[in-house]
């Protein structure tokens, strides 16, 4: 059901949303990766900060759902 409702959503949309709010903003560094660092040196405690990497990551989350989903139908069918 939910695999359904990903393969619903327009890859350029998703796309769009994973430039610009994945990598928003773009100076001085985008916050995902501020993010993402905080999560490995084990630094990202604050609740706006587990916001932020949430929100930014989502879109480039379901981006790479949607294109796993798409890849794993075309394999199956030729498989």
């Amino acid at each position: 059901m939910f695999i359904k409702k990903i393969n619903q959503l327009p890859l350029s949309l998703l796309l769009i949303l994973a430039l610009t709010l994945g990598l928003a903003p773009f100076v001085p560094e985008p916050h995902l990766l501020q993010k993402i660092r905080m999560l490995l040196r084990g630094t990202l405690h604050k609740p706006l900060d587990i916001f932020d990497l949430f929100m930014h990551g989502l879109p480039v989350l379901l981006l790479l759902l949607r294109l796993g989903t798409a890849l794993l139908g075309k394999q199956e069918k030729t498989g």
